[in-house]
C-alpha cells in the first residue's frame, strides 16, 4: 500500500486550523494565544530541523554520529527535567541524577532491545535506534521528572516526620521510605496507564504511524507492544534510579536531612 504524499499547502491548511484556535482562545481572553502559535512555530522549525537531520544520518549509517545524535538527545532530555521540577537539587546535582538515571535506564534498554530482540545490521542502525531511543527517552524524561518531583516535595512537606524517624533511630532508608515508594509510583503511572487503555481507548502513535505507511496492522502490533515494554522498562529502571540518587543525596554522611540543598520553589 502506497502512502499518501503531503503537499505543503495541506500542512498550511493544518497551519490556518490553529490560527484559528489562537483566535478563539484570544477572543476569549484565555492568555494562550501568544502561547499556542509559539510552541507550533517551534514544532514546524524543530521537526523541519530534525528532519534534515536524520536524513543525513541515516545516509550515513555511522556508529559515531548516531552516538552523538543520542548523546545530544540524552542532554536535552536531562534539562527538561530539571524544568519540570518544583524543587530541584542545587547546582549540578538536579539535572546530573535526571540524566545519569536516564542513560542508565533508556540507553541499556535501547541496546538490549536493538541487539538482542530486533537484531538490525548494523545493531545501530539509525533507522531503528534513533527512534527507539526517542521514544524511551521521551517517556522516561517524564516519569522521572516526576518521580524526582514527587520526592523532592513529599520531603519538604514531611521534614518533621523524617527528622522524628532519624532521632528515634532509624536510618535515613527507612525515615524516608515512604515518601520513595509515591515517588516510584508517580513515575511508573503514566506507563501504567497507557498499557491498560492501549487499543481499548486509544491507538498507540507508533502503531499508528507504521499503520499509516502501509505496514500490516498485526506486524504494527507487535512493534508497538515490544516499543510499549521497552518504554516501560526503562520509565521504571530511570525511576528507581533516579529516587535512589535523589534521596540519598537529601542526607548528608552522619544521615541527617540536608533540604537545603534544594532550591526554592519555582513559582
Amino acid at each position: 500500500m502506497a502512502v499518501i504524499p503531503l503537499a505543503w499547502w495541506q500542512l498550511a491548511l493544518a497551519a490556518v486550523m490553529v490560527i484559528g484556535l489562537a483566535g478563539c482562545t484570544a477572543a476569549m481572553r484565555l492568555g494562550m494565544s501568544r502561547g499556542l502559535l509559539l510552541a507550533a512555530l517551534r514544532t514546524v522549525i524543530q521537526l523541519a530541523l530534525i528532519g534534515l537531520v536524520l536524513e543525513a544520518l541515516f545516509a550515513a549509517e555511522r556508529l559515531l554520529w548516531v552516538t552523538l545524535m543520542a548523546l545530544a538527545m540524552l542532554l536535552i532530555a536531562g534539562r527538561e527535567v530539571v524544568a519540570r521540577q518544583k524543587r530541584r537539587f542545587l547546582g549540578g546535582w538536579g539535572f546530573g541524577i535526571g540524566t545519569l538515571a536516564m542513560f542508565l535506564s533508556s540507553f541499556t534498554v535501547t541496546v538490549l532491545t536493538l541487539t538482542v530482540i530486533i537484531g538490525p545490521e548494523p545493531w545501530y542502525r539509525p533507522q531503528y535506534a534513533i527512534p527507539l531511543l526517542g521514544m524511551l527517552l521521551g517517556n522516561t524524561m517524564t516519569g522521572v521528572a516526576l518521580a524526582l518531583d514527587r520526592l523532592t516535595d513529599g520531603a519538604w512537606q514531611q521534614r518533621g516526620v523524617i527528622e522524628n524517624r532519624l532521632m528515634l533511630g532509624q536510618p535515613w532508608s527507612r525515615a524516608i521510605e515512604d515518601i520513595r515508594r509515591d515517588a516510584i509510583r508517580s513515575g511508573l503511572m503514566p506507563m501504567i496507564n497507557a498499557m491498560a487503555a492501549a487499543g481499548v481507548v486509544s491507538l498507540p502513535g507508533m502503531m499508528t504511524g507504521q499503520i499509516l505507511a502501509g505496514s500490516p496492522p498485526a506486524l504494527a502490533v507487535k512493534y508497538q507492544i515490544l516499543v510499549m515494554f521497552a518504554i516501560t522498562l526503562g520509565t521504571g529502571f530511570g525511576a528507581l534510579a533516579a529516587v535512589s540518587m535523589g534521596s540519598r543525596r537529601l542526607f548528608d554522611k552522619r544521615e541527617r536531612l540536608r533540604l537545603k540543598r534544594l532550591a526554592p520553589p519555582r513559582k
